[in-house]
């Protein structure tokens, strides 16, 4: 089974990830935004989520990451916990 690693960044609104979007545009690590802003226990480790398979995420999570090429960066994903950017790495 294909195994991807990513990293992600949750927030509570949409509008807390457009910001976030704003802030990587402006050159921004993907990682201290993770430790500073994330409301996932993973955010403490820049928002590594480490390496998981099809059917252990929840689906857009899943969807959206699988999408991404490596180093890629989503826009704002919701699902039912809130908003995530993902970073596949």
């Amino acid at each position: 089974m294909e195994q991807i690693k990513a990293s992600h960044i949750l927030v509570e609104t949409e509008h807390e990830a457009q910001d976030l979007v704003k802030k990587l545009g402006e050159g921004k690590s993907f990682e201290t935004l993770a430790k500073e802003f994330s409301k996932c226990p993973s955010g403490a480790d820049g928002g590594d989520l480490g390496s998981f398979g099809k059917g252990q995420m929840v689906e857009a999570f899943e969807t959206a990451a699988f999408a991404l090429k490596v180093g890629e960066t989503s826009g704002p994903v919701r699902t039912q916990f809130g908003y995530h950017l993902i970073k596949r790495t």
